[in-house]
């Protein structure tokens, strides 16, 4: 069976004369990554490719995950450079997700969420984050101290309030994410967060909140935190 090439389809159906025309909300997830793939192989048009890759990755967020080598390999006809301008484009959308460009006051969770949600929801492994802010709880900077497991051993104290004398933080969010999507404390979570407490206590930095990012999957509040529960 010959293979269509997007060219030759009717001009209502490709991707981008669509977008062009109706918007880009018109296109369906293959469409709009057709549209970054650009040309086929033979035997397969852009569109095919795309939607080949999208099932199996598993859809737009497990591919968001994905290296640039990890995309090449689940994706026949993608390159070095496509799989990188692929890679680029899923980081800018973290980035303007979380704010980069911006200086967000963060004193809820769920202003938190709305800044970090997107891109910690990406994530495969555990991330655990200090998010720095000033007197008016506007965030500074955000700075990663460990991947994988949240523990006692990996969330030190001295690990994760260092950054706030460095940079003359006024207060801490201290942040992490359970790859599961439920953001359900842990044991673990529990003790790291008493433990933080306390040396927080000790050097005299505020702990403004723990808070653990899950996924809205299900209708459940996509956050955990510690203050508003009254443990902080």
């Amino acid at each position: 069976m010959q293979t269509i090439r997007i060219q030759e389809m009717p001009v209502t159906d490709r991707p981008r004369e669509k977008a062009e025309r109706l918007g880009f909300d018109s296109l369906s997830d293959s469409e709009l990554l057709a549209i970054f793939i650009r040309t086929g192989l033979p035997g397969k048009n852009a569109l095919q490719i795309a939607t080949d890759l999208l099932r199996e990755a598993g859809g737009f967020k497990e591919l968001s995950r994905c290296k640039p080598k990890e995309i090449r390999k689940k994706g026949r006809g993608i390159g070095p450079a496509k799989s990188i301008e692929l890679a680029a484009a899923f980081e800018i959308g973290k980035r303007l997700a979380r704010g980069d460009t911006l200086t967000p006051i963060l004193d809820t969770p769920q202003k938190i969420f709305d800044v970090f949600g997107q891109e910690f929801m990406a994530l495969r492994q555990e991330s655990l984050r200090v998010l720095l802010l000033d007197s008016k709880l506007r965030l500074i900077r955000a700075e990663e101290i460990t991947r994988g497991s949240v523990n006692e051993s990996l969330a030190h104290p001295r690990e994760i309030f260092r950054p706030a004398f460095i940079h003359s933080a006024y207060g801490v969010v201290v942040l992490h994410n359970h790859p599961s999507g439920d953001p359900s404390p842990s044991t673990a979570d529990y003790r790291v967060t008493k433990n933080l407490l306390e040396a927080a206590n000790l050097l005299q930095v505020r702990l403004v909140d723990h808070v653990i990012l899950g996924s809205p999957e299900g209708g459940r509040t996509p956050f955990y935190s510690f203050r508003e529960a009254g443990l902080i």
